[in-house]
């Protein structure tokens, strides 16, 4: 969750929505992201809205964050209801961060049991948590799979320790591996998330993390490129030449060698920077997001979307916190989709999935340039003739590329 929010309009402190947000809402799954916001350090490629528990105090501090989250969940339930939306039950809920699991594991369950308390589950709903791997114990992720949690995504990042130092994460390799047979032993599903491009990453580091998680049989993996984001001490460090800069080149070899090594080990893709064992594996919740559902988030500097409307919540902890002890909207600002920007954004996430996009969705535009996207090995001729278009590998490297040429007129 990047810790600059964007600009938009007063958002009402009442956090009632528009008529329009109801508007075809039985045909869309609700979900609920819960934003973390601890960090027993800050990672130094890190851009998001995270804060070490030494900075907060007060109703922002680790210790009464559960009972902060909370009265934003009871408060989202009063607005949508009083926004005329119907009650809905939960399909997905995503902790995330931050490290969630720096919070005692009883707290994250005393989140997830308030929002059930709202809104209930749907059966097989899917409840997750980011955690690093030094945040676990056998004994905390046996307590959040008897609360309800389903799976975890461990931040494993690189096997190679140089790697693992550049990048300040705080756990050994030697970790991984153990936290993986915990979370099996709890039985909860694992996804590791890795990240390639790191400055002084050679491509048999990355072949070598690759190899490693796979050998661990996660249920799904993620593989992101590195951004290095302005004001971030990674990206002071290349400034001043401490470390190298990123290479385009580099990623795109990396990226071709994770499809080569986790399509052999059984994972198929189904988003650009996602693989799942199998696709009941994929990442519900983030698909949710990828195709346009709801979802409420909870948290300083988390984002919402309800029908179109979509708003985001004040940047620091202790002003979220202060907002619902005063019983008002903790919401920055807001801002309502019309039906163009809806469609250009539904356009860019859904390229970006296996599952594709309807070519006769697309404007005119988007349609002639098919067969220039066929002619140039970007999208999977086969399904273009069938009426969808579906990225090839080199569609998946040059995806910003392929939107760009696909988008309404």
């Amino acid at each position: 969750m990047p810790s600059i929010l964007p600009l938009g309009d007063p958002a009402p402190s009442d956090g009632l929505l528009p008529a329009q947000a109801a508007d075809g809402v039985a045909g869309r799954a609700f979900g609920l992201y819960v934003h973390i916001p601890f960090c027993a350090v800050r990672c130094g490629y890190c851009d998001f809205n995270t804060y070490t528990a030494t900075e907060l105090g007060g109703g922002a501090s680790q210790d009464a964050y559960a009972s902060t989250a909370i009265a934003e969940v009871e408060f989202a339930a009063k607005a949508l209801r009083a926004s005329g939306l119907p009650d809905r039950r939960l399909g997905t809920v995503f902790f995330g961060g931050g490290t969630p699991t720096l919070l005692p594991a009883e707290d994250l369950a005393r989140i997830l049991t308030a929002a059930v308390a709202e809104w209930g589950l749907e059966p097989g709903a899917e409840v997750t948590t980011e955690a690093n791997p030094d945040s676990v114990t056998p004994e905390s992720l046996h307590l959040l799979a008897d609360a309800g949690f389903t799976r975890v995504s461990f931040g494993m990042q690189s096997a190679v320790p140089h790697v693992l130092k550049v990048l300040d994460r705080t756990h050994t390799p030697s970790r991984v591996p153990q936290v993986v047979q915990w979370a099996r032993d709890a039985g909860l599903a694992v996804s590791l998330d890795l990240i390639y491009g790191t400055p002084g990453e050679s491509l048999e580091d990355w072949r070598y993390s690759l190899e490693t998680a796979l050998s661990y049989g996660p249920d799904h993996i993620s593989a992101y490129a590195l951004i290095v984001e302005d004001g971030t001490k990674l990206a002071a460090q290349i400034r001043r030449g401490e470390v190298p800069g990123i290479d385009d080149d580099d990623h795109a070899d990396k990226y071709e060698l994770a499809d080569e090594l986790i399509s052999a080990a059984g994972l198929g893709w189904y988003e650009v920077s996602n693989w799942s064992r199998t696709p009941e594996q994929a990442c519900r919740h983030n698909l949710a997001y990828w195709r346009g559902d709801d979802w409420w988030g909870i948290g300083p500097g988390a984002h919402s979307h309800v029908g179109g409307v979509r708003w985001w919540n004040v940047k620091h902890p202790t002003a979220y916190a202060g907002r619902l002890a005063g019983g008002v909207s903790p919401a920055a600002g807001r801002e309502t989709l019309d039906a163009e920007t809806r469609n250009v954004e539904r356009v860019m996430l859904e390229a970006r999935l296996s599952s594709g996009l309807e070519v006769a969705g697309l404007g005119s535009s988007g349609r002639h340039a098919v067969a220039g996207l066929i002619a140039d090995g970007l999208v999977d001729p086969a399904l273009a003739f069938k009426g969808r278009l579906v990225l090839t590998l080199k569609g998946r490297l040059l995806a910003d590329a392929v939107v760009r040429r696909i988008l309404p007129d």
